[in-house]
């Protein structure tokens, strides 16, 4: 686990308002948390104005138009911007989310930006995501057999591939389970719902062979019962999935094998 200085309080105070682009008409303002473990200063708010006549259409757009040309010690994540990879959540006007995905014109007003809730900021827009990883390897989300592998592949009927569809495009950007307030306050023993959902992804392949395993890893009165329903985690997941329901699911199957 890494080591982290991380700001002195909670309280975020007013930050620097940047100059307004010369000559531009069409501006969008941005309010950006802003926080460096090399300055021993309070995390601040920072104002932008973006020219929208100069920028893409999303929220990603108009942070890598102020990086680019305004403030170049702003820092985030990002990668794909086609919201895959999951590289650039964080909280938009209140939502997680990804900014390549998300609109600025679906904000009314300022477009607030803070790192995902709840985690450890290492600067900036970027959160520490070394538990929650971990927590996803805890899982071993990998096939798991004691038959001896085929010549080929190993075959799966339609019928059970599609049962995995709304499962595995899950791409662990972690806006569900840090939209949750289970993981908030527990995130060091619950699993959350990202990986929760992974963990369902692997227990229902036909292909595994590790079903009582993955259960018995499961069977704690944390990693899995911390879930209390909810639903933010359905409501943030920018791919539409639904971490509750896969949830709902293990625990029913937790049941089914004491009967």
């Amino acid at each position: 686990m890494v080591e982290l200085a991380l700001p002195k309080n909670s309280q975020i105070e007013p930050g620097r308002s940047w100059a307004r682009p010369e000559g531009a008409n069409n501006l969008k303002e941005f309010r950006i948390y802003r926080w460096s473990p090399d300055d021993d200063q309070n995390p601040r708010l920072d104002t932008y104005y973006v020219d929208l006549d100069d920028c893409g259409p999303m929220v990603l757009d108009g942070l890598l138009w102020i990086k680019n040309s305004v403030d170049p010690t702003l820092t985030l994540r990002r990668s794909c911007r086609e919201g895959i990879c999951g590289s650039c959540a964080m909280n938009i006007d209140g939502t997680n989310t990804l900014a390549c995905t998300k609109g600025m014109d679906e904000v009314e007003g300022p477009v607030k930006v803070y790192p995902l809730p709840h985690l450890p900021v290492v600067k900036d827009l970027v959160p520490d995501l070394t538990n929650f990883y971990a927590q996803h390897r805890s899982i071993e989300p990998w096939l798991k057999t004691t038959t001896p592998a085929p010549e080929k592949e190993w075959k799966q009927s339609h019928e059970d591939r599609a049962r995995l569809d709304g499962l595995y495009e899950c791409i662990l950007c972690a806006c569900c389970s840090t939209s949750c307030p289970s993981y908030w306050w527990n995130g060091d023993r619950y699993l959350g719902p990202a990986v929760l959902l992974q963990a369902y992804r692997w227990l229902i392949d036909s292909r595994d062979e590790a079903t009582g395993e993955r259960l018995d890893h499961l069977e704690d009165p944390f990693r899995l019962y911390r879930c209390h329903t909810i639903m933010n985690c359905t409501q943030a997941c920018p791919k539409g999935l639904n971490p509750a329901k896969a949830i709902a699911e293990i625990k029913q199957m937790m049941v089914e094998r004491r009967v």
